[in-house]
């Protein structure tokens, strides 16, 4: 059980710091190549994984177009909020709003598939509203670097990655997760090339060894190690349970932005931080038994 816990922890991790990797690719390529060529890469990757893993690829039609649609919002919209927000944002309170996303679920799943929103999940809401204020009082206050537009771009994206999980819900179980994963990314770059190729000069950028090496770390760690660790723990872990290892996300976050980036970590940071993390643990932690 200690290696799954190990397993998701590093995970969301790996996620978390991928905030600040993505901030920094931003800063030097444009939003739509490096969507595109983290696709690509993972494409790479996933195909032999597949193979060798779950066999055949092919997958049922109503299936295909389930994962086109999770393409669409878990990748491409997800990625193009991140990284345009993290432009004009911090990484550390990009990561803080990142944190919003157990909570958005939970609203997206009362709201679109009529599931009911217990009194700890509306709690969840109302602790992650509370950090959210908390971050745009730390901006308003001059002090912060971040800024309003850049926190709402990543909050889009936190919109396209819950509409993922929405839809994720409706095939769970019927493909396996590599073979999932491989057309999801596939289905990206091909949504993402109209807007990537007319900038393929900028690719020159990846003859810097930094920068290659930061997209290469971005691709395989966000798009294929996270998702393989995530659910090699979720065979022995329950979900909810698992849940509560989503707070490693805006944890790892805010620490690689202060510690690598040198961003100023304020009070009203701290109490925005303190809200996220009560959220989190609300949405995620798992309920006791009837039985005990």
């Amino acid at each position: 059980m200690r290696l799954a816990y190990l397993q998701l922890a590093v995970s969301m991790a790996l996620v978390g710091a991928n905030v600040a990797v993505a901030k920094l690719l931003a800063d030097t390529l444009p939003i739509a190549m490096i969507a595109f060529l983290r696709c690509a890469l993972a494409m790479a990757v996933l195909w032999p994984l597949a193979r060798w893993i779950d066999g055949r690829v092919r997958v049922p039609a109503p299936v295909m177009r389930n994962l086109a649609w999770q393409a669409v919002f878990g990748t491409a919209i997800y990625n193009a909020g991140l990284l345009a927000g993290l432009r004009l944002t911090t990484a550390l309170e990009g990561g803080l709003v990142l944190a919003t996303l157990p909570a958005v679920v939970a609203i997206g799943g009362a709201l679109l598939l009529r599931e009911r929103l217990p009194g700890r999940q509306w709690a969840a809401v109302a602790l992650a509203a509370g950090g959210m204020a908390a971050i745009t009082l730390a901006r308003a206050a001059g002090g912060a670097g971040g800024s309003a537009l850049g926190n709402l771009l990543v909050f889009g994206g936190v919109l396209g990655e819950a509409a993922y999980v929405l839809l994720a819900r409706r095939i769970a179980g019927r493909v396996p997760v590599v073979t999932a994963s491989l057309w999801m990314q596939g289905f990206s770059a091909l949504v993402l090339a109209p807007f990537a190729l007319p900038d393929i000069g900028a690719a020159a950028a990846l003859v810097v060894p930094s920068i290659a090496g930061l997209l290469v770390f971005h691709s395989l760690t966000a798009s294929v190690l996270c998702l393989l660790l995530w659910y090699a723990g979720l065979k022995r872990v329950p979900a909810g349970m698992a849940g509560v290892f989503t707070a490693f996300l805006p944890g790892t976050a805010a620490l690689v932005a202060v510690t690598l980036l040198g961003e100023t970590f304020t009070v009203v940071h701290a109490a925005g931080f303190a809200l996220m993390m009560g959220s989190v643990a609300v949405a995620t932690w798992p309920r006791r038994g009837r039985g005990g």
